[in-house]
């Protein structure tokens, strides 16, 4: 499959709407947005791509269900008041924009050195992230917006699944609602899950937004492991944040560097 082929391939799932396109060679990213308002997102051929040699046409139609949403819910006005229980916190990768391209800024926090909690209006099938204009025509605070997300995150159902490579064991929390790398921010989850399961070292990994990797590493090659299925994971999803993983301990993060076979820093 080429560049060219796939991008003709989306330009035609996607016609006869009110949409127009846009490609950049350089980048090789093909730019859909609403024809009159400009408002639209970009996509990776490449990236897209991958997941197609994987999935076939199945990956083409969820992206092409995924663009639309995504549009429809740019192009329409949203309101936080009324819908308290639909605000959640998603992690992004720090190279993910702060501001919309209208330049507004896009209200998020600091994570950790690879990542950015973001905030969300949940809307069903997809989510819009929540820019200052929004916060300020309704006059919502930082702190406001905070208090709620986090509160709405705990309140989600966690389950996994677990795998065992070489004795060591890996949970992998991935229920599709968008919410699961959040996971990583329910610190009373984490904390549960390292005194009652985990009995070596807790890793945790959020290689896209739809998965949350749960480490229990019991010797030296889980982390060859853990280093090659984040890699793998990374490159699969939607929406990808980081391959790199981190260690959990006393609540606190710590990033792993894997610098070749069975060595960790």
């Amino acid at each position: 499959m080429t560049s060219l082929k796939m991008r003709k391939l989306l330009e035609e799932k996607l016609s006869g709407s009110d949409w127009s396109f846009s490609y950049d060679r350089e980048k090789d990213t093909l730019r859909v947005e609403h024809a009159e308002q400009k408002k639209g997102i970009t996509i990776s051929i490449p990236g897209l791509i991958a997941k197609w040699e994987e999935k076939q046409e199945a990956a083409l139609e969820e992206m092409v269900y995924y663009i639309r949403e995504a549009l429809h819910v740019m192009n329409e006005e949203q309101k936080l008041t009324g819908k308290e229980k639909n605000i959640f916190p998603v992690i992004r990768s720090t190279s993910f924009p702060t501001e919309t391209r209208d330049e507004i800024s896009l209200f998020y926090d600091d994570h950790t050195a690879e990542t950015r909690i973001y905030y969300a209006l949940d809307l069903g099938s997809t989510y819009r992230l929540i820019d200052e204009r929004m916060m300020q025509k309704e006059n919502w605070t930082e702190a406001k917006i905070r208090e709620m997300a986090r509160f709405n995150l705990r309140s989600l159902k966690v389950t996994y699944k677990k795998d065992t490579v070489a004795g060591n064991t890996f949970y992998f929390v991935n229920s599709n609602d968008g919410y699961d790398a959040s996971r990583i921010l329910n610190d009373q989850f984490l904390k549960q899950f390292s005194e009652e399961t985990i009995t070596g070292t807790m890793t945790l990994a959020v290689p896209h937004q739809d998965v949350l990797i749960i480490g229990d590493i019991q010797n030296e090659v889980g982390y060859d492991v853990l280093a090659q299925m984040t890699m793998s994971f990374f490159a699969s999803g939607h929406v990808p944040v980081t391959a790199l993983s981190f260690l959990y301990e006393n609540g606190e993060l710590e990033p792993i560097f894997i610098l070749g076979k069975n060595r960790k820093k």
